[in-house]
Parts: structure tokens; sequence; C-alpha cells
């Protein structure tokens, strides 16, 4: 899959492929995905994106699956993911909200792109 878009749109603004981002999130786990918040001996403060919800309780290995785990924002010692700008909690909060909203605004683009459509027929009349 491609991951450039052709210039279009105002101001030159790349049309979206509707038709590969649906096809990238059909095959990524499915949701619903949780931000967690985990602990151990070898990921002290691992912030991550799970397909279970959070607990509260900061479990440590091997208390969490960690085939449940999707992607992580921060492990703080030893450093392995660690972000400049330190938004792990908002890089989270984006990664988990996305598995959900990517495919609901496709949609929502597809059905305005017909609405457009099927106005731009009714003035062509």
């Amino acid at each position: 899959m491609s991951h450039q878009h052709p210039p279009g749109g105002e101001d030159h603004a790349p049309v979206p492929d509707l038709d590969e981002i649906e096809a990238i999130c059909a095959v990524a786990t499915p949701g619903p995905w949780f931000v967690r918040q985990l602990d151990d001996g070898h990921a002290m403060n691992l912030l991550a994106v799970s397909t279970v919800a959070d607990t509260g309780r900061g479990e440590r290995w091997p208390g969490f699956d960690h085939r449940e785990l999707i992607a992580a924002t921060l492990v703080q010692e030893p450093r392995y993911v660690d972000c400049g700008d330190a938004r792990w909690d908002e890089n989270a909060a984006f990664i988990a909200m996305a598995r959900e909203a990517v495919p609901r605004l496709v949609q929502e683009v597809r059905r305005l792109r017909e609405l457009l459509e099927a106005a731009d027929v009714d003035t062509d009349r």
C-alpha cells in the first residue's frame, strides 16, 4: 500500500485514499483499544495501548498478558520508548481513540462525498 497521496482539494492538500485507510483499519487488531498503565522490574512506568481496559492496579509482569498490548508510548526504565515532548498520555489516548474514530470518519467522508455527488447531479439538470 502506498502511503503517499496525489495532491488535490483546496490548497493542494492530499486527497485521502479512503480504500487504503479502510484496508489498513480492517487488518489492524480489532478494537476497542484502551490506555493502560503497567509497571514491572523490566519496564518501569509502562504506558501502553491495550485490547483490555486498565484496572487501575498498575499490574506488574507476569500479572498482565503481553499479547493484549498494541503499542507503548512510554517505557521509562530502561528508556526503550520515550518521546521528546513528554506527551505519553496524550499519544496513548490518541492511538486508542483512532482505532474506532478512523473507520467512523471514513464512513462519514464517504457519506458526504455521496451527498456532494448527488448535489452536483441535481445542478447539472
